[in-house]
């Protein structure tokens, strides 16, 4: 398995070293750390910007491990490269745009500095696009660059999209696949059973959000875990499985449509709420038999249209009605 860990951003000198050391006596990892952080709202923390990339050279050589940082576009490349940064990643949001993955693309591979560079790290899009993620990744092996290129899978607005992930790694199977379970849950109680599934479908490696004070975190505190904790993933032992590889990607995708479907039930639940609170405060009925006559028709319909058991349908649809009513009361 390959490893990369360190804090979501690096926010001091003391912080940045404080952590490769913890993380140093775990094993053999690639440090990374964020210098310069593009975030969505622009009074959050933006990252401490170049001064950063001379923290990662102590690392470098006082730990004597190598890094990594995120680049977002040719000037940072630049920058990176001359500081001697081991290798970079390419952010969720960067990979939405292939003109930008382009760019960035061209300024590496025509980078006279180019030459230590070990690899370079692609996440998916924001969006499951397993097209842009692969054309992204192609555009560096038109290249034909020397170093190794890795695809990471951190999921899309904290959902798996296993399905996703499965295809790249069907269509492209030569191309190293590392998880990113610290922003795909974004909660550092997940990511530990995320990096279990990781294990299961024989992903290559991690890519671990970790911090030395995660409670204390300039960005991302609710989805870093501690040295420790990331010490004991990498000490889990390895479990054989039996059920075949693409059946154990299957079933993942099965618990990702099942956890949706019931988010999407405690949804119309929690609307089904506030529909009972207006119909109390204006003395309407909570039993509409005409609307429920409606949407029943609608579903049935469905049913026919997608090849499903109408019968199946009705049950559930009464179901869910029965239950919209008790919220409503």
């Amino acid at each position: 398995m390959i490893y990369i860990a360190g804090p979501c951003a690096a926010e001091s000198e003391e912080q940045v070293l404080e952590a490769a050391h913890a993380l140093a006596s775990t094993g053999e990892i690639i440090f990374r750390a964020g210098v310069w952080k593009p975030r969505t709202r622009p009074e959050s923390f933006q990252g401490v910007g170049d001064e950063g990339l001379l923290w990662l050279s102590r690392v470098q050589n006082e730990v004597g491990l190598p890094v990594a940082t995120e680049v977002a576009n040719a000037e940072q490349v630049n920058k990176a490269l001359a500081a001697g940064v081991d290798y970079l990643w390419l952010g969720a949001r960067t990979c939405a745009s292939p003109i930008t993955v382009q760019a960035i693309a061209n300024a590496i591979i025509t980078s006279p500095q180019r030459t230590h560079l070990r690899g370079v790290f692609i996440k998916n899009p924001v969006n499951e696009d397993v097209a842009l993620w692969e054309g992204n990744i192609r555009r560096f092996q038109n290249a034909e660059c020397r170093f190794q290129i890795y695809a990471v899978h951190r999921g899309c607005n904290h959902q798996p999209c296993w399905e996703m992930a499965y295809q790249l790694h069907q269509d492209m199977p030569s191309v190293p696949l590392l998880l990113d379970p610290s922003h795909m849950c974004g909660k550092a109680e997940r990511v530990s059973s995320l990096c279990r599934d990781a294990a299961e479908l024989q992903y290559n490696g991690l890519m671990v959000e970790v911090h030395p004070h995660p409670e204390q975190a300039l960005s991302d505190a609710k989805q870093q875990i501690t040295p420790d904790d990331f010490s004991a993933i990498k000490q889990t032992k390895e479990t054989t499985y039996t059920t075949p590889l693409e059946l154990r990607w299957m079933r993942k995708m099965i618990d990702e449509v099942d956890d949706r479907l019931w988010d999407a039930i405690e949804q119309r639940m929690s609307v089904s709420r506030r529909i009972g609170e207006y119909k109390k405060a204006h003395q309407i009925d909570v039993i509409q038999p005409t609307r429920f006559e409606e949407i029943m028709s609608k579903r049935l319909a469905w049913a026919e249209t997608n090849h499903l058991s109408k019968e199946t349908v009705k049950v559930i649809m009464e179901a869910l009605h029965e239950e919209s009513i008790r919220m409503q009361h």
